[in-house]
């Protein structure tokens, strides 16, 4: 809608320009003719202004209602589709159901091993550190102390536990021996094996066919001494030997050998702990 002049307000003007008006009346007249023509187009831009917004926001509230539409559809045809599935398919729901219990059987089979073996890791620091404390420092020289793959490993020095180029215990073995034993005995879900370890140097004794039976009766000796002087469970022990098969360090030097000449005290969790969660494992789906 456009604002037009009146033809009152022109004759006005032309009666009062042939008249004697003054000029500053004049002025002022024209003045005030001229601000509210420039407020007559201002008045117009906004109202064409606001007819585009207008019609801009009605294109929008229609897209946006056509959206709607489509997604309440989308929706519905989903809703449909799933009640159709689960209304046609009771035997997968079964599956499914088992396939759930399944899963829980074996996180729960999962969460037993992991906790089996913390605490299997937990004994085995605190039998570390029990048997490192009660060593002086001179026995700690021929004792070394370490757990692996959480198995506990005290290796001891020929030197320390037997008499020269022999396999019975030396009497200096004794104290060393009975804190072992102690340990051994504090930790009775332990099993023990006794390890003998020689270096490549072939043995010469008459009595003694090779470094084989060298090992294996030095094992010998440390599984008797636990079993008759400390009272170990001799059903916790096992004797073994390797010869000079499994060496730590060089053979070819004094301080190789020396290393390699060696017993080793492997302490276990009962494997039977293990063969019972292996055996509650659950079953496989066919």
């Amino acid at each position: 809608m456009k604002f037009k002049r009146s033809i009152p307000a022109l004759l006005l003007v032309a009666v009062l320009a042939q008249s004697c008006v003054s000029t500053k009346k004049y002025q002022q007249l024209q003045t005030s003719y001229n601000q509210l023509d420039s407020n007559t187009r201002n008045l117009n831009g906004k109202y064409l202004l606001s007819e585009r917004n207008v019609a801009v926001l009605t294109n929008r509230v229609a897209s946006l209602e056509e959206q709607l539409a489509s997604e309440r559809a989308n929706s519905k045809s989903l809703q449909d589709a799933l009640n159709k599935a689960l209304n046609a398919s009771s035997q997968g729901n079964v599956n499914v159901s088992k396939l759930v219990d399944e899963i829980n059987s074996s996180n729960k089979y999962i969460q037993q091993l992991i906790n089996t073996k913390n605490k299997s890791d937990s004994l085995n620091l605190v039998l570390t550190n029990n048997l490192t404390r009660s060593l002086s420092q001179q026995e700690m020289k021929d004792v070394d102390v370490q757990v692996l793959k959480g198995v506990v490993y005290i290796s001891l020095s020929d030197n320390m536990l037997y008499k020269s180029g022999s396999y019975e215990i030396s009497d200096k073995s004794g104290e060393t021996l009975s804190k072992i034993a102690k340990i051994i005995m504090d930790y009775n879900n332990y099993d023990v094996l006794i390890e003998g370890n020689t270096d490549n140097v072939p043995i010469t004794s008459k009595n003694i066919r090779n470094n084989w039976d060298l090992s294996t009766l030095r094992a010998s000796s440390v599984v008797q001494a636990l079993q008759n002087i400390y009272h170990v469970d001799p059903k916790r022990l096992t004797a073994g030997g390797r010869g000079e098969y499994n060496p730590i360090a060089d053979n070819s030097t004094e301080a190789g050998k020396i290393k390699n000449r060696r017993t080793q005290i492997i302490i276990t969790p009962k494997l039977d702990q293990f063969m019972d969660l292996i055996g509650k494992a659950p079953e496989k789906t066919k």
